[in-house]
């Protein structure tokens, strides 16, 4: 379940953002509003849910 706070990534081929990973803002009308952040620019683009797949925020890192 995409929830306010998920890190996703953008699985449409078709879409400029194909394999971006953002932060999900807001859930509203069947719409998920996604924040990119990369160095000097930020972007929020609305999906529909189909077209993004959750992102485990915590793989890769060490316990520690």
């Amino acid at each position: 379940m995409i929830l306010p706070g998920s890190a996703v990534r953008v699985k449409n081929v078709n879409d400029i953002y194909y394999g971006y990973q953002g932060l999900v803002q807001r859930v509203s009308s069947g719409l998920v509003a996604v924040l990119f952040e990369g160095g000097n620019w930020d972007k929020l683009i609305t999906y529909r849910p189909s077209e993004l797949e959750l992102v485990d925020a915590t793989a890769g890192r060490g316990k520690k």
